[in-house]
């Protein structure tokens, strides 16, 4: 158990975030130790501050998973509870109905975002907005997201994955251009403290997920072909 604790790392994108924090509460705590203060309540706010900063270094945690890419399966893009499951209109690329499949990531998530299918990367599109609660029905079209269309061109076969921000996230990463080809599991994109993704599928697609369900991105399966 310790040995699979262990093996997490930092990602990139809280290497910044992580120096100033760590530098703001180094300068707070000099501060603290030059006045007369009493020694317990010293002790006291140097765990707070240590331990804030190990909470906020485990938003950008990153354990190592192994993931074996399979052409007849669809994996989970990212961590968390699977919120919503409905045949909707997607106006955006498809201009369609298509097979929602929405994961709710909370602050304890991964927020590493992964690649459900291999495949040539068909559409990217980033998207201003608003930030409203990630769970509310309108955060779909309405806040600020960043949607990727994949293609298996030897299956005929697409599907849109949608990062959405909410309330706390403000900060959406995606790592993908358009017209590469990817590889199932790898590194989509990231989303700071937490929000939603948004996975499109046809409709009729055979489901092995359920409502309320937790599942982890590269390596639930979502469906399969």
């Amino acid at each position: 158990m310790l040995k699979n604790r262990l093996r997490v790392t930092i990602h990139k994108e809280g290497y910044k975030t992580l120096i100033v924090l760590a530098v703001l509460l180094l300068l707070a705590n000099a501060v603290l130790f030059s006045i007369h203060i009493d020694p317990v309540l010293r002790r006291f706010l140097l765990f707070v501050s240590v331990s804030s900063w190990m909470a906020v270094a485990s938003f950008f945690r990153i354990p190592k998973r192994a993931i074996q890419a399979n052409d007849n399966i669809i994996l989970a893009p990212a961590d968390g509870k699977i919120v919503a499951i409905e045949e909707v209109e997607e106006p955006e690329y498809f201009g369609d109905k298509r097979l929602l499949v929405s994961i709710f990531m909370s602050p304890a998530n991964v927020h590493v975002n992964r690649l459900p299918i291999s495949g040539k990367v068909a559409y990217t599109k980033y998207h201003p907005g608003n930030y409203l609660v990630a769970w509310h029905p309108k955060s779909s079209t309405l806040n600020e997201r960043f949607t990727s269309v994949i293609v298996d061109e030897a299956k005929d076969f697409e599907i849109l994955v949608r990062q959405i921000a909410g309330k706390v996230a403000r900060k959406i990463s995606n790592y993908l251009e358009e017209g590469e080809q990817v590889l199932q599991g790898n590194e989509l994109g990231f989303i700071k403290f937490g929000s939603r993704v948004d996975i499109f599928l046809p409709v009729g697609t055979e489901l092995k997920v359920s409502l309320k369900q937790k599942v982890k991105g590269g390596q639930t399966i979502i469906a399969e072909l």
